[in-house]
């Protein structure tokens, strides 16, 4: 991680607690990617061979949920980064606040996009339908369009830098 002037900014902090969750985060993302493609597309839990094999298959590339992952993370930071640390005052660190901050939003982004087709089959065919590189990569760019429409945020790259704005 690149630390620049300030190594206790609150964005750094922040960054190190998402860090932290990655792994156990992205796990969460898939069980809330089940039980969205249950509620829109299986609610009677009809048991056809592909509403098994999403709810058997728990051995996929991860690569690409990670870069969702990333994604929300960098959103997350951009509509909620403000540099300022508050005071706490229930013994707990800024860094356990965050990771548990962090956690109740994501679950909660996730849960909302979960509601729409678009973002649950993209990412269905990204991780636990994978099948081919090229269909994953079409996935992976569709989800991120989606998400950056859905919390209305424009990636724009301008000299190597990747900077994000509210549309």
């Amino acid at each position: 991680m690149i630390e620049k002037l300030f190594p206790l900014d609150k964005n750094y902090i922040l960054r190190q607690a998402q860090s932290v969750l990655e792994e156990e985060l992205i796990d969460r993302m898939v069980f809330e990617l089940k039980r969205s493609y249950t509620f829109l597309f299986n609610p009677l839990r009809l048991m056809d061979p592909t509403y098994e094999r999403i709810l058997d298959t728990v051995d996929f590339p991860r690569d690409r949920i990670r870069m969702i992952y990333r994604q929300l993370c960098g959103i997350y930071r951009y509509k909620h980064g403000d540099n300022q640390l508050e005071f706490l005052f229930d013994g707990r660190t800024h860094f356990e606040k965050f990771q548990e901050d962090w956690s109740a939003v994501l679950i909660e982004y996730v849960q909302e996009l979960g509601q729409f087709e678009p973002y649950v089959k993209t990412m269905l065919r990204m991780t636990v339908l994978y099948d081919t590189e090229t269909r994953a990569e079409w996935s992976e760019n569709n989800c991120k369009a989606f998400i950056n429409q859905f919390f209305e945020v424009r990636v724009v790259k301008r000299q190597g830098e990747l900077k994000l704005k509210v549309g």
